[in-house]
């Protein structure tokens, strides 16, 4: 499992550019985040990529223009671990505040 950090200038479409770098050789994003990092925009990749690949998504997403640095280390923690859970959908709750209206 491999973690890439990745920083960005915010333009249109760059993010799209870097998730698709990594979705057009069929990996799966185990996690995605992306935050504002100062001026610039950073965003962080957990994925079970090959040395081959590792260097094939160094090297594609370094060409791209709005993407300013790559770096990239091994996974400490697996997916499943508290810090990588997944949030539950936005609709979760919806079920429960529909019986407590319907209680009222």
């Amino acid at each position: 499992m491999q973690v890439f950090h990745i920083r960005y200038r915010n333009a249109q479409g760059a993010l799209m550019r870097i998730l698709n770098a990594a979705s057009r050789r069929g990996l799966d994003l185990t996690s995605v985040h992306a935050e504002a990092a100062g001026q610039d925009h950073a965003v962080t990749l957990q994925l079970e990529a090959s040395h081959k690949q590792i260097g094939q998504l160094c090297r594609e997403w370094y060409a791209i223009v709005d993407v300013i640095d790559v770096r990239s280390s091994a996974a400490l923690r697996q997916h499943g671990d508290p810090e990588w859970a997944p949030l539950p959908p936005g609709s979760a709750g919806i079920p429960e505040q529909s019986a407590r209206a319907a209680l009222a």
